[in-house]
């Protein structure tokens, strides 16, 4: 059963030496996912499982000692989901799961077994609720960290330009977020998240099947578009 829930956008730059310069732009982001880290070790849980989207040949679960790499964004920095765990083969975490990796060592978070699960964000919202169910049943505390950011359309300079309807969209996730309110997450329009390239769409997703009769009650952390990209921090407990 879900007892928390954390959801944290997963932009490499939230890692400081990915961001350099830059790196004091991302501050707050930062606190607030230590924050919601933080509500989810408070929540004891008996198995932290980590979704965020994946690329082709990304997907499926990663156990935890899975290795990340954040090498191919001119860093010579390595993480591993989970501060001890077997040898695992030479499959590298996707970025969103790597960026949960560096959160959780960054907190030195040792609360719990950790699993990691990347999904194509193409994953349509049936199965995304029917792969939350699935989760919920894994464990008699379950907790979520679940990675992904909202639209990349705010501004003019995002990765996607401008598009006026990015806006209302981010504010309608942020606003299900903080009531924890499933049923709207689970009513997102997978076509229009894939134009306003909202890769969290899936995960959200995800964390609504996973929180069907809980009853668990929400709070938004974490509010802001720098970069042109919704990011949003929020918990479920």
């Amino acid at each position: 059963m879900l007892v928390a829930s954390a959801v944290c956008p997963c932009p490499p730059l939230l890692v400081p030496e990915v961001a350099a310069g830059a790196a004091p732009e991302l501050d707050a982001a930062r606190a607030a996912c230590t924050d919601a880290l933080g509500v989810l070790a408070a929540a004891r849980p008996d198995l932290l499982v980590v979704v965020g989207t994946a690329g082709q040949g990304e997907h499926g679960p990663y156990p935890q000692g899975t290795r990340g790499t954040f090498r191919g964004f001119g860093v010579d920095l390595d993480v591993r989901l989970g501060l001890a765990g077997p040898s695992v083969p030479e499959r590298e975490l996707p970025t969103s799961l790597a960026v949960a990796a560096w959160l959780l060592e960054r907190t030195g978070w040792a609360d719990a077994p950790i699993e990691g699960l990347g999904v194509p964000d193409t994953l349509e919202p049936e199965q995304c609720a029917a792969t939350g169910r699935e989760l919920a049943g894994r464990a008699g505390r379950l907790a979520l960290l679940v990675m992904g950011d909202g639209s990349a359309c705010r501004t003019l300079k995002a990765p996607g330009y401008l598009d006026e309807r990015a806006a209302p969209f981010d504010a309608e996730v942020a606003r299900a977020l903080a009531a924890a309110d499933a049923a709207d997450l689970r009513a997102l329009d997978p076509g229009l998240a894939r134009e306003l390239k909202a890769a969290g769409r899936a995960p959200w997703q995800i964390l609504a099947g996973a929180a069907e009769h809980t009853g668990l009650t929400g709070s938004l952390l974490y509010e802001d578009a720098p970069y042109g990209v919704g990011y949003l921090v929020a918990t479920w407990s």
